[in-house]
Formats: structure tokens, sequence, C-alpha cells
């Protein structure tokens, strides 16, 4: 066991099931080019003596300690990241009958969801020597990045899409990254970013390609879970779905946990996507075991602005496990459930993290979920950067 607890064993590629030695900075697969997640020695944990352990332990996500790669507790960079509220917010007019409750990571240190991946991913980047980071981003992994860097005392670079709001950018520089602009979308930012640090000696810190970012998302599983006890875990979990990352996370802590013996049924996952941009959505609709890219992608939800998620198989494969689906949801839809979720139950959400919030009127119409269901809605980050009148501008533009 190391130093930190943590049980951390290998890597492994669910594309093609080769094992890698993670001593060594890796990113995709070195034999088919997939995803490599990370495995534990599980069967050397008492998931019941955990399980108890747990409410003794610090309030971030690194009381998982057990289930998180890094091994050195010197090179955990912390920022208080972790172990976000689950709120209640009562009954919603257009959902009756549905028990609803919101997990809210606006409150984490860089404003979003992106700040528990790139703890971990960072803090392991430092304990394996890496000091040259990078990432395409359409704003938060970016921000999450920045901060994480200089927290550790390594470099970023970070590859926005030109249209990505101002605040996204100055947040970055002001953490001292070095902020590129790149026309397009964050395909087009992920293309150039890769050709440019292609010699350089930098690691590329990209969503699903480096193993580490989806176990810091995946400890937003462990907290639903923990935080639901002693009572039953919700039915549904409505995700807003970008890359889709916290999908392939979430349905790993599950598996995980189940495999500890504490989880006999996970929750349903649900991508939400916006209209113009649904990958994801339309590949569970097609029965497709991946996406195919999605032409002239708009949204005025950023975040969601990914025509092709990489490793979309992974994605795909954790929203089917657990007997979940999709839903698209409009633009004037998303800026609706902004004005409702901050007038109605005080909750600032960005576009991405309203969009579960849109969905859940649709997916009960549509028999998806049922009245005395618990359903969890996932907000990923706050919506102060955002005015939702210009936003709604910009759709009559």
């Amino acid at each position: 066991m190391a130093e930190s607890g943590s049980l951390f064993h290998h890597l492994e590629c669910r594309g093609c099931g080769r094992t890698v030695d993670p001593a060594r900075p890796v990113g995709t697969c070195p034999g088919c080019g997939h995803t490599l997640l990370a495995a534990y020695a599980l069967d050397r944990l008492d998931g019941r003596r955990w399980l108890a352990d747990l409410p003794s332990r610090e309030a971030s996500l690194w009381r998982y300690r057990e289930l998180l790669p890094v091994g050195r507790t010197g090179a955990v960079l912390s920022l208080g990241e972790g172990f976000t509220p689950i709120l209640p917010i009562g009954p919603i007019p257009e959902a009756p009958g549905i028990l609803v409750s919101v997990k809210d990571d606006g409150g984490l240190p860089t404003g979003s969801f992106k700040a528990r991946g790139m703890a971990v991913a960072v803090s392991r980047a430092k304990e394996l020597g890496l000091s040259d980071l990078y990432v395409p981003s359409a704003g938060n992994a970016g921000i999450a990045l920045a901060a994480y860097a200089a927290r550790g005392g390594l470099h970023s670079r970070i590859y926005l899409p030109e249209s990505t709001p101002a605040p996204a950018r100055d947040a970055c520089a002001l953490y001292g990254a070095e902020v590129i602009g790149v026309p397009g979308t964050i395909r087009e930012a992920g293309t150039v970013a890769r050709t440019r640090e292609a010699d350089r000696g930098s690691f590329d810190m990209s969503t699903l390609r480096e193993p580490y970012r989806v176990e810091g998302k995946k400890t937003m599983g462990l907290e639903i879970f923990e935080q639901s006890q002693p009572g039953p875990m919700p039915d549904a979990v409505l995700y807003p779905t970008g890359g889709g990352t916290g999908l392939v996370g979430m349905a790993k802590a599950f598996r995980e946990l189940a495999e500890l013996g504490l989880l006999e049924r996970p929750p349903r996952l649900y991508a939400v996507q916006p209209e113009g941009c649904a990958p994801v959505v339309r590949a569970l609709a097609e029965g497709a075991d991946r996406v195919t890219t999605w032409e002239e992608p708009r949204t005025v939800a950023p975040g969601l602005l990914v025509p092709s998620p990489f490793a979309s198989e992974r994605v795909i494969e954790s929203v089917r496990s657990t007997g979940g689906g999709g839903m698209t949801v409009t633009d004037r839809e998303i800026l609706s459930a902004m004005r409702a979720l901050g007038h109605r139950h005080g909750i600032s959400a960005s576009p991405e993290a309203a969009a579960p919030y849109a969905a859940l009127p649709k997916l009960l119409r549509r028999g998806d979920v049922k009245p005395g269901e618990r359903v969890l809605l996932y907000n990923t980050g706050t919506g102060l950067a955002f005015s939702v009148d210009a936003l709604e501008r910009s759709l009559r533009d």
C-alpha cells in the first residue's frame, strides 16, 4: 500500500484489454490508442470498515484516498475541492411527483466540477515528474488546469476557442497560464494544440486522453453514494454531457462500490445535451457504440459544444451499463432553467449545469423517470460568469 493509502495497482485498456505499468507518464493505450483506466487492488480493502471510517476524514475528495491514484501525500495539490452539498429543492411544477435534489459543484475552487478531475490529474502529473502541461478547453477545464498547475509550480498552456467568454480567458491568465485562442470549437482547439505541442515534451491533459482526470470525476459518484447514506441512492442522475468524462467516472465509481459489496444497483445515468450539439444522445437513440461527429454544432452552453467527444465508446457504455439514456433540450429551455434555478431555488447554474433541470420534465413525459422516484440533477458549475439576458439576446441576433 502506498504512503497515502492508495490501492492503485495498474492501468487497463477496455478497448484491447492491455495492462499498462503506471510508473511512467502515459496518455492513451500504447497498443490501440483507446482510453486507459486506473485499476485498484480492491480485494485489499474492507468496504464496510472503509465506509464507516469516512465520516472522520477531511471534507474533500481526498477522503477517498484508497481509490485515488496518487501514492505520495506530498504530491497532493489541493484547493479544498470536493464533498459539495446535495440540496433537496422541493417540488418542480413542470415535473410533479418527482423528488428532486441538486448536487452543487458550483462552489468548487475554480467554479466548476472540472476542479475534481484536474486536482487528481495534476497531482499525479507532479508525482510522475511532469512539469509542462497543456489542454484544449471550452473554458472550465482550462481554468482548473491553470489553477492546479500554479498550485504545483508547473507550467500550463490552455488552447481555447476564440468564442470562449472573456471571463474564462481572463481566469486562465490570472493563474499564470499561457492562453492560445483558436478559431472554431474545442475540436479545432484540440487539433491545433496537439500539432503545436508535438515536439515540446509537454503532456496532454485532455478529457480521456490521460488516465487520471476520470479518477477525480469518479469522486462525484463516491460522494453521491456516501451522502445518500443511510438512505437510498437516487434512482436517476441527470448529467450535462460534453466530453462525458463525468459519466465514465460515476459509472466507474458505482462498479468499484459494487465490487466492494457496498452497492447493489446504481442510479440510472442520463446524458443531457443541447439540440444543436447532441452526438452522445443521438448515438444512444440509434443504438450505436460510438458517436459520429455532429455537423454545424451550436449552443449557448460552451462546455457542451463538443461535436465529437474522444473515447465516446466509454461514455455510451457508461450510460447503458446503468440502464440510463439521453435527452436533448433547446437553448431557450436551458436559459429558462437558469432563471428557474435562480429564482425558485437560489441556485446559480451555468448554461451547461441548467440543462438537466430543463430535461427533467421531458424525461418524465417520456416515461424515463416516474412520479415517486428520486432524481438528482448535477450542477456542474456556477452561473455567476454568465448573463441570461445577454445569452437571450444572442439567440435573437
